[in-house]
């Protein structure tokens, strides 16, 4: 197991917490000198907040436990590629790198839809490492999906009768 996959899989335990309260599975850990500092999952539904991402949540979790508003020497472990917004705040932290797990075809923007977070026009940039653990991680995602599928469709049959 690499050091990588090491935290991953603390981030993917956070997804879980999140698939469990039937949030979209997305979990996130920030790592400060091999110490683990904050984690995340999302918690959008559960705080009828928009904002409520894994990633928000850590960082804003990680810049209290360090004080500071920048995160200059942290890692971020997300399970799923970040979406503009988070992405946006990661650069706004100052955060180094982050690793992340599944790609995101539809919000993306670490490199699958956009890339804020190594564009060279903004004044600080991430070093991105994708795909680290992906079967893991998309595979929860779409499970959870496909669950939720079945209980629309479900509902949808149940009303037609």
């Amino acid at each position: 197991m690499t050091i990588h996959e090491r935290w991953m899989a603390l981030a993917l335990k956070e997804a879980v917490r999140a698939y469990d309260d039937d949030e979209v599975p997305v979990g996130a850990v920030i790592i400060h000198k091999n110490i683990v500092i904050a984690k995340g999952y999302n918690q959008v539904e559960k705080m009828r907040d928009p904002t409520a991402h894994a990633e928000m949540l850590a960082l804003t979790a990680a810049a209290a436990h360090l004080e500071n508003k920048f995160l200059k020497d942290c890692v971020l472990y997300v399970t799923m590629e970040p979406c503009p917004m988070c992405a946006g705040a990661i650069v706004l932290s100052r955060i180094p790198t982050i690793v992340f797990g599944c790609y995101d075809p539809k919000m993306g923007a670490s490199g699958s839809v956009l890339n804020i977070t190594e564009n060279k026009k903004l004044n600080h940039h991430v070093h991105v490492v994708g795909g680290v653990m992906d079967a893991e991680c998309g595979s929860l995602v779409k499970e959870f999906f496909e669950k939720k599928r079945k209980k629309e469709n479900h509902k949808d049959t149940k009303s037609q009768n």
